[in-house]
């Protein structure tokens, strides 16, 4: 069976050299360069050959060879071997198929400046100020050289062969301004570039989505850095990759099988090191056509020389996989486990809207690594996360002997230890770990005051040891004496009870406590909904004093203190699922009427002693729809000791209202 003869140079080529393989058609897949035949398939009828060719030599092979056609995937700005491929073609009686990278325009290139070639891009920079990254190439360095100190203020980008290198360092870019790497590079790997050098300029080539080019402005828009673009040497004719295999496969009599649906793998890392990986993971990997996932992701994964694209938002992800079903298997990555914290958990059901049938693939989270690190069993522990996220740390810790916690941020650990102790949690022992599975892992353990003067990476984990840690009562239950109170008016216990039970709150329940007091209501509610978030809304100064107060020594770390007077001070908080109302100011419709519209089916408890309170709470089912009305009055009574006797002292009555919203509009 005749070859066909494919000039690569671009992960185009080796796609379709993979494309004709998979089919059994043989090829001769010709690269410029040894290291670019280490990056060739080894797939079943592929010959590989690395080494230039002039006009003359690319004749000669096509005629002595036996080759059925001739395609053209190099590089868009190898004018010069592309026009020498299609003369040895036409000389050899071959077709000839020029293989086109697709071009991208995003939103982002409105900033850059567009310069017809290398040369004209080094003028425009001679006289700016500023340094520049340059990744167009090593041949075309020497240009650079009329810039006003360019061996210190350009940094060269090219390629880890020994001629690229020699070429740079006979320019004089040398030391740190020569930077030897193999691209596509990542966003992150990019950005990282840009800010460790502190560039002010990028020179690249519009070099296409498989060529990094999205990723390059991506970056240097976060960087800060102006993009200087060097257009395409002219508007090529050619087809697609779609086109190119397809009347290869015409030549060969192969009907192109229809389009199948991309084998989509959510692939966990691991904690960190690759070694970590599981044995499955490696193997999707290796076999995959293409790597997605965030740009650390990415850079820890350019051993395996894949085809990346650089995103952690789902959209895009899911959008990428939907418009290039030309992969036959992708691997998204992810850090530690899918299962907790990941990203695949948004991921997932977009996919299958769209069609996919993902596979996920389990991998080691870095706390379940910790564990194993510090010996101690993580059966009956607590996981959380803050990267990100907000989580009710506080009561985990008292309630829990174990807490798992992944940190976020330089100053999670710290702010983590702060936490602790603002809340009373001093005897705990926190244990932090940075850098998981790599070869600078620390792990540090002692108290939150010992680790508070210690710096922390953003990559950490930690462990919060709690021997005296009990089980709250999820009930409410808290003596009134426990409170800190002063002269403020609290709701008793007995009136608490009832209408706690009344609001029956859920564990992650939104809850406003609208004139809080001393915020009895609000502490019990902060331990009931644990997971949920309190407001305790209250107008009086020396009110919002014991509030805190009562936060701290109650560690309702879930309880947030708004000073302001309802229904104003509402606006900006997030739509409650219950709302308690112990004290109006005279606005019981007004607030009404805000609560509704934030959640129409939001669950309503009002305390009132005054029988006009209770008439205006009464009016309110004529004004809304509204549904589960019911009134209690309380009269509770209390021993007193008097002399030898004791005696039943009356409290005052309170009405107990309560109702759900219907959720429909009158």
């Amino acid at each position: 069976m005749k070859q066909v003869l494919i000039f690569a140079g671009t992960t185009e080529g080796r796609r379709l050299s993979e494309a004709l393989s998979r089919a059994s058609v043989p090829a001769l897949v010709c690269v410029a360069t040894e290291y670019g035949e280490t990056l060739l398939p080894e797939g079943e009828g592929i010959v590989r050959r690395a080494g230039r060719l002039t006009e003359e030599e690319m004749e000669t092979l096509m005629k002595s060879g036996d080759f059925s056609c001739v395609a053209d995937a190099t590089h868009p700005y190898a004018k010069a071997v592309s026009e020498n491929i299609r003369k040895a073609a036409e000389e050899a009686g071959l077709p000839c198929f020029r293989l086109l990278r697709e071009e991208l325009h995003p939103a982002l290139e409105e900033q850059a400046v567009f310069v017809d070639s290398v040369e004209e891009a080094a003028r425009f920079l001679k006289d700016r100020p500023g340094n520049i990254l340059v990744s167009t190439g090593s041949k075309e360095l020497s240009c650079y050289t009329v810039i006003d100190q360019y061996k210190s203020r350009v940094f060269a980008r090219v390629l880890s062969t020994e001629s690229s290198v020699a070429e740079a360092r006979r320019l004089g870019f040398e030391g740190r301004n020569l930077i030897c790497m193999q691209g596509p590079f990542s966003e992150e790997m990019n950005y990282a570039t840009m800010k460790e050098y502190r560039i002010d300029w990028l020179v690249t080539k519009e070099s296409g989505r498989n060529g990094g080019y999205e990723e390059k402005l991506r970056a240097a828009e976060r960087a800060g850095a102006r993009v200087i673009v060097v257009g395409r040497p002219c508007r090529e004719e050619g087809f697609s990759f779609e086109e190119v295999r397809d009347r290869i496969f015409g030549l060969y009599g192969i009907r192109p099988e229809p389009e199948k649906q991309t084998e989509v793998f959510l692939v966990s890392l691991g904690v960190g090191s690759v070694d970590l990986m599981t044995g499955e993971a490696r193997h999707v990997i290796e076999d995959c056509d293409v790597l997605v996932g965030a740009g650390r992701m990415m850079e820890a994964l350019e051993s395996f020389h894949k085809p990346v694209y650089s995103s952690y938002k789902s959209g895009e992800i899911a959008e990428f996989l939907e418009t290039h079903r030309e992969y036959r298997k992708a691997a998204v990555v992810f850090s530690g486990d899918l299962g907790f914290y990941s990203g695949a958990k948004k991921l997932l059901p977009i996919l299958r809207d769209k069609g996919f049938a993902p596979v996920c693939l389990p991998g080691v989270s870095s706390l379940v690594y910790l564990a194993a690190r510090l010996q101690v069993s993580w059966d009956g522990a607590r996981f959380m996360s803050i990267h990100g996220r907000r989580e009710n740390i506080v009561q985990a810790v008292q309630e829990h002997q174990k807490v798992f916690v992944l940190l976020g941020g330089r100053e999670g650990a710290r702010e983590l230890c702060r936490l602790l102790l603002h809340y009373g949690l001093s005897r705990v022992r926190v244990s932090v770990g940075e850098f998981l599975s790599y070869e600078n892992e620390r792990i540090r353990t002692g108290t939150p005051e010992e680790l508070l003067k210690q710096e922390c990476s953003e990559l950490a984990a930690a462990y919060i040891e709690n021997p005296e840690a009990s089980s709250w009562v999820t009930v409410h239950g808290i003596p009134d004496e426990d409170f800190i109170r002063d002269k403020v008016p609290m709701t008793k216990f007995e009136v608490r009870s009832v209408s706690l039970s009344r609001l029956a709150l859920t564990r992650n329940a939104v809850v406003y406590d609208i004139g809080a007091g001393t915020g009895s209501v609000a502490v019990e509610a902060a331990r009931q909904a644990g997971d949920g978030q309190v407001y305790a809304v209250e107008k009086n100064p020396e009110a919002a004093r014991l509030l805190r107060e009562n936060k701290r020594k109650f560690g309702a770390a879930n309880m947030e203190i708004v000073e302001g007077l309802a229904p104003e001070a509402l606006l900006p908080l997030p739509a409650p699922t219950h709302a308690f109302i112990g004290g109006s100011s005279g606005n019981l419709a007004e607030i009404t009427a805000l609560l509704l519209e934030k959640n129409p089916k939001v669950r309503i408890v009002i305390n009132a002693i005054a029988l006009e309170t209770v008439a205006e709470a009464m009016a309110l089912q004529e004004r809304f729809s509204l549904e589960d009305l019911e009134v209690s009055q309380i009269m509770a009574s209390r021993g007193k000791k008097v002399g030898r006797y004791e005696m039943m002292m009356g409290q005052n009555p309170v009405y107990v209202i309560s109702f759900t919203g219907k959720g429909d509009d009158r």
